[in-house]
C-alpha cells in the first residue's frame, strides 16, 4: 500500500499547500492528484506543482470528458508528461448530468459509450503508429458531419510522447468498474469499503480482465481510493468531522434517484439509511442528514482516530491482498496535523 494526497478543486479562490507538497514529497507520498468541477481545472495546478517536485507522480483526479475533445486532453497529457520527466497520470471521468449538461453544455447521454472512445482515441495518439483516424457513435476523426468543410485529414502528433502514459478512470457503477478494468490502466475509487471489496467489486474487476485478455490481472491494474483520513485521540469527533462529506455525497451530489455516489453506498446495504439522508440534505436539513450518518457506514469508508485504531482498519485493506494506494486530503489550514499524519501513515502503510 502506498499513501498519494488529493488536493481537489477551488473554493472561492486558488491557492494551493505548496511548501506541504513538497514535504509530502520528501516523505515518501506516491502521487498528487487534483481535480476539476466547476470553477479551477485539474491540469493548470499539477503543472505549478511539477516544476516545485522532482518525484511526486502527477495525476489528474478527475478530468471531466465533456470539457475538452481527446485530443486535447492527450496533448495535455503528452506536454505535462514531458516537462515532468514521464510522472504524469491521466485521471479521467464521465462526471454527472447536472455538470455536463449545465456546466459544460453538452450531453450526458451513453457515458460509457464516450469513454471507450475517447481512450480508444487517445491511446492512438500516444502510440503515434499512424495519423489518427477513428470513426465512432460519439467521436469522429476526421470530422465528415453536418458543417464540415471537407478538408480535415489525418494527423499525427508532433509532439513524440510517451506512448504508454497511465489512463485511470473515475468509476462507481458496476458497468463503469467492468469497463474500467477492461480499458483502463486503473481505477480512482471513491466510497469504498474494504469490507465489501470482495462482494461488491472483484467480481466486475475480473470480468473487465478477462475482456481485455492478454492476461490483464489485478496485479498490473493501479487502484487509487479518495479516502476520508482524521486523526485524533476522539473517535466520535473524528467521525462528525467526516460526516458533512458523506452527507453532501449521498444527499446532494445529484439528483434523487441518478445520485451514484449514494448508489455505491446502497451496495453495501445501507438503502435505508441513505434514503433518509437525502431527503433531509435535499429538504435543506443539511445538519440532520448528517447527524442520521450510521457510525458503522463512517468507520467502513474513513480512516479515523488513533495511530492504533487506524493500524487495525488498514489490515482490513491489507488482508484484500491488492496493492492500493490511498488518497488523503492536504490543504494548508490544517498542515501541521496533516503532515504528522503523512509521517504515521507512511510508517503504518
Amino acid at each position: 500500500m502506498k499513501l498519494g494526497i488529493n488536493l481537489g478543486y477551488s473554493g472561492r479562490s486558488m491557492s494551493l499547500p505548496l511548501e506541504q507538497i513538497k514535504e509530502a514529497e520528501a516523505m515518501g507520498c506516491d502521487s498528487v492528484w487534483t481535480a476539476e468541477a466547476y470553477g479551477s481545472d485539474a491540469l493548470t495546478p499539477l503543472a505549478w506543482i511539477g516544476a516545485h517536485t522532482r518525484t511526486l507522480k502527477l495525476a489528474t483526479g478527475i478530468m471531466q470528458l465533456s470539457a475538452r475533445a481527446p485530443a486535447a486532453t492527450a496533448m495535455a497529457a503528452i506536454t505535462l508528461d514531458q516537462l515532468s520527466g514521464g510522472r504524469m497520470i491521466l485521471g479521467l471521468g464521465v462526471s454527472g448530468p447536472q455538470v455536463v449538461e449545465g456546466w459544460y453544455g453538452m450531453p450526458y447521454q451513453r457515458p460509457l459509450g464516450r469513454m471507450r472512445e475517447y481512450i480508444g482515441i487517445m491511446r492512438d495518439i500516444f502510440a503515434r503508429e499512424a495519423p489518427v483516424s477513428y470513426d465512432g457513435q460519439h467521436y469522429q476523426i476526421p470530422f465528415r458531419g453536418e458543417g464540415s468543410v471537407g478538408l480535415g485529414k489525418p494527423l499525427k502528433s508532433i509532439l513524440h510522447g510517451r506512448p504508454d502514459i497511465p489512463i485511470v478512470v473515475g468509476a462507481e457503477g458496476p458497468k463503469n468498474i467492468e469497463q474500467t478494468a477492461e480499458i483502463a490502466d486503473g481505477w480512482l475509487a471513491m466510497l469504498l469499503s474494504p469490507l465489501h471489496f470482495d462482494r461488491v467489486y472483484r467480481g466486475k474487476l475480473e470480468a473487465g480482465f478477462a475482456k481485455a485478455g492478454n492476461g490483464k490481472s489485478i496485479k498490473d491494474f493501479g487502484i487509487y481510493v479518495m479516502q476520508p483520513i482524521v486523526p485524533g485521540t476522539d473517535l466520535d469527533a473524528c467521525r462528525d468531522e467526516v460526516r458533512p462529506y458523506l452527507a453532501l455525497y449521498i444527499g446532494g451530489m445529484g439528483a434523487k434517484g441518478q445520485n451514484f455516489h449514494k448508489n455505491a453506498i446502497d451496495r453495501y446495504g445501507f438503502e435505508d439509511a441513505t434514503a433518509g439522508i437525502q431527503d433531509l440534505y435535499l429538504a435543506g436539513k443539511k445538519q440532520e442528514a448528517a447527524a442520521a450518518i450510521p457510525n458503522d457506514l463512517i468507520d467502513q469508508l474513513a480512516l479515523l482516530g488513533s495511530k492504533e485504531h487506524m493500524r487495525d482498519q488498514i489490515a482490513q485493506w491489507k488482508a484484500l491482498d491488492i496493492d492500493f494506494t490511498l488518497l488523503m486530503s492536504l490543504d494548508a489550514r490544517h498542515a501541521d496535523r496533516q503532515l504528522s499524519l503523512i509521517r504515521d501513515l507512511t510508517e503504518l502503510l
